[in-house]
């Protein structure tokens, strides 16, 4: 998941998004001091100036009755100054530095600040009645910015909408490049996509038309390829059906007519793979029972007296019967023309893939050259022999296990040979 476009895209955008959000809140933070800075001083100073001015004007019988209203109305208390009394410093606050600095021009020079007197903690601020010193102190929350719940619910709903978006604007990327990906992969197993939509931006729009017209090229391609393979196929079959009624006509040396019947099956069989390549891999799947399949085939083998035996039990897998068959039945002549019997299939299953092997004694193929061995008209002289065949044979098993997302492998045997591994999902 943390590997997706979809993921990354989503990780990006949504930190973007916060990162912007909270630099928002910042900036805000940052030009709302000033303009606060100097409301908390003119109100600092004010409360000082009228409760300096009420107490010098008032009844001395009713200042006790001014003190209990200023505190229950301001939350203001007075204090015289001592000596010895314990004063924690503001700390270093750029809003209280300029709180601090209105004051005292308002106020005078001798006016003193602290955070907290005699663990009393306050904003506490001193003022003059001629000679003697006085502390007023005014609460905290006068000073702190109002960031209640009210605040912290917008902010989430702010960072909740930039992460939807952020979400939206992922994952329609994402399903655009996910269509693409997905066709691409129908387009390597052979198969003909669906045209993608053409739709969104200007980029997807552009590579979705490219991928279309180059789907619709190859399919045509594939069509043109496959006609002509076809085509040429059924002519050659003509003659050679033609051929083998003048070999049955033929009077004069059995061994020359031997000959010449074999050649004309082995060019058959050349034939016969052309066709079976031609077809491609467009049969649908269905639900098949693999162990009955392969069973019947290696029968097929041991009536015409060829020593090939099957291991396996009951399996099923949704396949391609025909096609499987077909892929099957290349390994095995594959084997047996160029490792040579005995020849053994087997089948099992693998979560939810089945596993396919034949497996035969013959010299087996270099590593190096399985993947050169995979592609149309390629033979191995050295190591397998070049007799009969035109090259197609693994290059068709290849395009059916693509057909069934699976793999075709091939890997040495214990003591000696080949074993050819179709894996099917």
């Amino acid at each position: 998941m943390t590997d997706s476009l979809l993921a990354r895209s989503f990780a990006l955008i949504g930190l973007l998004l916060v990162v912007s959000v909270l630099a928002s809140f910042q900036l805000y933070r940052l030009y709302e001091r000033e303009p606060r800075s100097r409301e908390i001083a003119q109100q600092t100073a004010s409360v000082v100036n009228l409760t300096r001015a009420a107490l010098v004007n008032s009844d001395p019988e009713r200042r006790r009755e001014l003190l209990i209203e200023l505190n229950e109305r301001e939350g203001l208390r007075l204090y015289p100054a001592l000596e010895g009394e314990r004063l924690e410093p503001l700390p270093d606050d750029p809003l209280l530095a300029r709180v601090v600095a209105r004051v005292r021009a308002a106020l005078g020079e001798r006016t003193r600040f602290a955070y907290a007197r005699d663990d009393v903690d306050g904003f506490w601020v001193s003022f003059f009645i001629d000679t003697d010193e006085f502390w007023a102190m005014l609460p905290r929350e006068r000073l702190e910015p109002e960031f209640g719940a009210g605040w912290i619910g917008w902010a989430a709903l702010l960072i909740a909408l930039a992460l939807v978006g952020a979400w939206l604007v992922a994952s329609g990327i994402s399903r655009s490049l996910d269509a693409l990906t997905r066709a691409a992969q129908r387009v390597g197993r052979g198969e003909t996509p669906e045209r993608l939509t053409e739709k969104g931006p200007a980029e997807l729009r552009t590579v979705a038309s490219a991928f279309n017209r180059m789907a619709g090229d190859l399919a045509a391609l594939e069509r043109e390829r496959a006609t002509v393979l076809a085509g040429i196929s059924h002519d050659l079959r003509t003659p050679l059906a033609r051929l083998r009624l003048a070999l049955e006509m033929l009077e004069g040396d059995a061994t020359v007519r031997d000959g010449i019947a074999t050649d004309v099956e082995e060019i058959d069989s050349v034939i016969g793979q052309f066709l079976d390549y031609a077809r491609g891999a467009d049969e649908a799947r269905v639900d098949t029972d693999v162990g009955a399949l392969l069973q019947e085939l290696v029968e097929g083998y041991r009536k015409r007296g060829l020593d090939v035996s099957f291991a396996a039990g009951a399996m099923r897998q949704a396949a391609a019967p025909t096609a499987l068959r077909r892929a099957v039945t290349n390994l095995v002549n594959n084997a047996l023309r160029h490792g040579g019997a005995p020849v053994e299939v087997r089948a099992t299953r693998d979560g939810d893939r089945a596993i396919i092997e034949v497996l035969d004694r013959g010299p087996g193929i270099p590593e190096s050259q399985i993947e050169r061995l995979k592609q149309p008209f390629t033979r191995l002289n050295e190591a397998r022999g070049a007799e009969g065949g035109a090259g197609l044979g693994l290059a068709i098993v290849e395009r059916i296990a693509r057909a069934h997302d699976g793999t075709l492998d091939f890997k040495p045997r214990e003591g000696g040979g080949l074993v050819a591994r179709l894996v099917l999902r």
